[in-house]
């Protein structure tokens, strides 16, 4: 199935979220005669009634647009699949001092599996979603295809970053009928459509939790352990609340802007945390050398080919919204993990986050970020 192509006709169930992207995909799969149905996924529980969690008002949305294209909508409950294989791991990589992204364990452990098992159990042949990205088959040599994952068309709002961690079984089952459009298109389609949600603000929260003061949430689930915060000479200019609460190249909500360094005048960034001292170190300045790395080491490997390639230039990115960046791929002596080593060294190269690769516009898969290096 060539990228944008997707016949001959077949049952499809959509992941509709309320939002705008799922909407559109779900009216092209219609008008192209295919057997369209939607499906709900709630996938958080614990608190909806603070105001964050959007999950009731999006269901209204997605039975509005359900309505309007004439498909039938389903609501299904994933939150203890969610807690289970994605909320946990999120809190693990936190308390480990680690910044993980939840997005792309989401996307691997629910919406591609959990999601994809029980859209089989309704007959469903393949499934598709609202992502930017495309798929397209490879023959290969000894017969069969093989789904490559690539970037979609529009460069502001390519999410196979997010998909990296899809597997053969997933991408051969999975469409993606937006990956040739740009998101104005998207809108506009909406619009002339007369659909509900035309409008809707993207959702820009973590997956499924909403969109919330980030540290108040976390500080429900993890323990303050305060210490203290550090310039490079180990002078102490504060203290920070938890290791937990900090990522690399943090700058907001340090409580140092008022003290002077040597940089008078430069704002202060995190640059490591000392987890054996529970130590937090600032550095002044964007460019400091310690904010930059030129390589890191990846582990907890997946390869939508199955497989790693070989020993190659290539381009990564090390989070999202990141310009790709030239780099050289080596294979680790662990089988399991990998190298980069970039042309020019990298900002905020975080542990916890994905490094994934590319080759050109094929997403190859990628890696959670070990450590970064020199």
């Amino acid at each position: 199935m060539a990228a944008g192509v997707l016949s001959p006709l077949r049952r499809v169930v959509v992941g509709l979220s309320g939002g705008v992207d799922s909407a559109v995909s779900a009216w092209l799969l219609k008008q192209q005669g295919h057997e369209v149905v939607g499906l709900f996924m709630k996938n958080w529980d614990d608190d909806d009634d603070t105001g964050y969690c959007s999950a009731n008002e999006d269901f209204v949305d997605a039975a509005a647009v359900a309505d309007v294209i004439g498909i039938d909508l389903e609501h299904v409950n994933f939150a203890a699949d969610y807690k289970d294989r994605v909320f946990a791991e999120f809190l693990r990589e936190y308390q480990a001092g680690r910044t993980p992204n939840p997005d792309v364990l989401c996307n691997a452990e629910i919406k591609f599996r959990a999601f994809l098992d029980h859209a089989t159990g309704l007959g469903a042949d393949v499934i598709a979603t609202g992502h930017y990205a495309r798929r397209r088959d490879v023959p290969l040599a000894g017969g069969g295809t093989e789904a490559q994952l690539l970037k979609g068309l529009d460069p502001s709002k390519d999410q196979s970053y997010f998909l990296h961690r899809l597997s053969q079984a997933q991408l051969q089952r999975s469409w993606f009928p937006l990956g040739a459009l740009h998101k104005t298109e998207v809108r506009q389609i909406a619009q002339r459509l007369g659909l509900p949600n035309a409008k809707k603000k993207d959702s820009t929260g973590i997956c499924f939790i909403g969109e919330r003061p980030f540290r108040e949430f976390l500080n429900r689930y993890l323990a303050a352990r305060p210490g203290p915060i550090e310039d490079e000479d180990g002078r102490v200019v504060g203290q920070h609340m938890g290791l937990s609460f900090y990522t690399l190249g943090q700058r907001q909500g340090l409580g140092v802007g008022g003290v002077k360094g040597a940089h008078a005048g430069q704002p202060w960034f995190v640059a490591r945390k000392d987890m054996a001292r529970n130590a937090l170190v600032v550095v002044q300045g964007h460019d400091h050398p310690w904010l930059l790395s030129n390589g890191l080491q990846a582990a907890q490997c997946s390869w939508c080919s199955g497989k790693p390639p070989p020993p190659a230039a290539y381009h990564a990115k090390t989070r999202y919204r990141q310009a790709d960046a030239a780099c050289h791929w080596t294979n680790g002596s662990q089988g399991g993990d990998f190298s980069l080593r970039f042309d020019e060294p990298q900002w905020a190269v975080t542990p916890g986050q994905s490094a994934v690769v590319y080759d050109g516009e094929v997403c190859l898969g990628g890696g959670v970020i070990a450590q970064a290096f020199d």
